[in-house]
Order: C-alpha cells, then structure tokens, then sequence
C-alpha cells in the first residue's frame, strides 16, 4: 500500500489516528487492509499535505468541507497521480506474494 501511494507505512497509520475519514479494516494480527475508497483518501491527504502544503490540521478542515458522496473519479485519479516510487523487480515480486498471501487469507474468511 505504501509504495502505491507513495507514503512510508509509519506516516499511513499516523494518519489514520489524525484523520477520522480514514479507517482501514482489519483483519488476523492486526493486518490492515485498505479499500478502493482508502487509497482514494490517502492520496488526497498526500496531495493536501505534500503538494499544496496544507497543515494536518488544515487538511483536515479541507476534508470535511468536501462533500464525500461525490469522489473524485478513479479513471482521472489513476490516469493523474502515478505512484512516484522506481518499480524495480524486488519491490513488484515482494507486492504480488503480499497480493496473494491477502487473497489466501480472504479465501480462507470466505470458506
């Protein structure tokens, strides 16, 4: 999650205790599991904070002035901010047996 967002594990569970908007779910120890509308979240609290130097208090002010039933669209969000983490072999190999350990994991809850 921290490299498709581009934000280190620390900051994304520190933002989860100052942002109220932000609640991942959570699963067996303690894993936490982020939804489309999440990731949607964090990078907007990203872009408030790193791109247009908002304060934490004033990016959450901004958040709540925005009404949350009309989300940015995903095809602009996607197609706009690309994760500026270098792909490299180790960090897509390390993702895909994190994306598959989840899947198991969701498998199993579901059996």
């Amino acid at each position: 999650m921290s490299e498709l967002c581009a934000v280190k594990p620390h900051v994304l569970r520190y933002w989860e205790q100052e942002f109220p908007q932000l609640k991942p779910a959570k699963r067996r120890g303690n894993r936490r599991y982020y939804q489309h509308h999440d990731v949607l979240m964090i990078r907007n609290i990203r872009e408030l904070l790193y791109e247009k130097g908002f304060t934490i208090g004033g990016a959450r002010q901004q958040l709540s002035a925005k009404p949350s039933s009309s989300p940015e669209p995903v095809s602009t969000v996607v197609a706009e901010e690309k994760p500026k983490v270098k792909s490299s072999p180790s960090i897509n190999k390390k993702l895909v047996v994190e994306l598959r350990q989840e899947l198991e994991e969701l498998l199993t809850d579901l059996s």
